[in-house]
């Protein structure tokens, strides 16, 4: 499995790998500004998009809409739970957000799924429940291919692709996917976006600003 971080706005589920080259151009500098914002505190964070509605399955079966998250700042992610590549440490530091976040913090946090057709709403409570999510504040999400397409790829700028069963190491190493987080304000307006592996990538520094950006976020109105 790569760590590589490419992403695509089109809504294809595999991806083709011709995009690559765009993705990265494109993308990249999203991740740039995201990092230049943070040499300015205080002042107002870029939007990059708006997310659109959909409609997924949380991890206890339950119906997710961004009706769910209306009104609340959020942070998402994108694995898969047979992952054996950067899942469980991107798992971890979300949960480190989890418990850095104040109690009085409405502040969401969201994780989609590469794997829907193995990756059924028991199957992610199982793996939530592993990583000590609290399902009041963490929605695992799963459902239709192209719902989750369009909600990962479209509107949050994550990539999952299928890597060909030719080029996988092993039985686990089934897609190459984002390991980015990113940050949605109470409109559902894409806000942050922050790397969170990589030699150069402090763990601790990037949950720090993911927090910071969150406050700033949680005190617009």
């Amino acid at each position: 499995m790569s760590n590589s971080d490419r992403r695509t706005p089109r809504p294809a589920w595999p991806l083709l790998g011709g995009l690559a080259l765009v993705v990265l151009t494109v993308l990249a500098g999203l991740v740039l500004a995201a990092l230049r914002s943070r040499e300015a505190p205080g002042q107002a964070l870029p939007v990059y998009g708006q997310v659109a509605d959909f409609t997924l399955t949380n991890q206890s079966g339950r119906a997710a809409s961004l009706a769910d998250l209306r009104g609340r700042v959020w942070v998402a992610d994108i694995i898969f739970t047979r992952c054996a590549g950067p899942c469980p440490k991107m798992t971890r530091q979300m949960k480190e957000i989890q418990e850095s976040l104040p109690p009085e913090s409405q502040a969401r946090l969201v994780t989609l799924t590469t794997d829907p057709d193995f990756d059924t709403p028991p199957v992610l409570k199982a793996y939530a429940d592993r990583f000590g999510a609290d399902p009041a504040r963490w929605m695992f999400l799963t459902g239709a291919k192209p719902e989750i397409a369009r909600l990962a790829i479209d509107s949050l700028k994550l990539t999952a692709v299928a890597k060909p069963p030719a080029e996988r190491e092993s039985s686990q190493d089934l897609f190459v996917h984002s390991t980015i987080f990113v940050v949605a304000d109470k409109q559902a307006r894409l806000r942050g976006v922050f790397e969170t592996t990589g030699e150069d990538v402090d763990p601790q520094e990037v949950k720090a600003r993911i927090l910071a950006v969150v406050r700033q976020l949680e005190r617009e109105p």
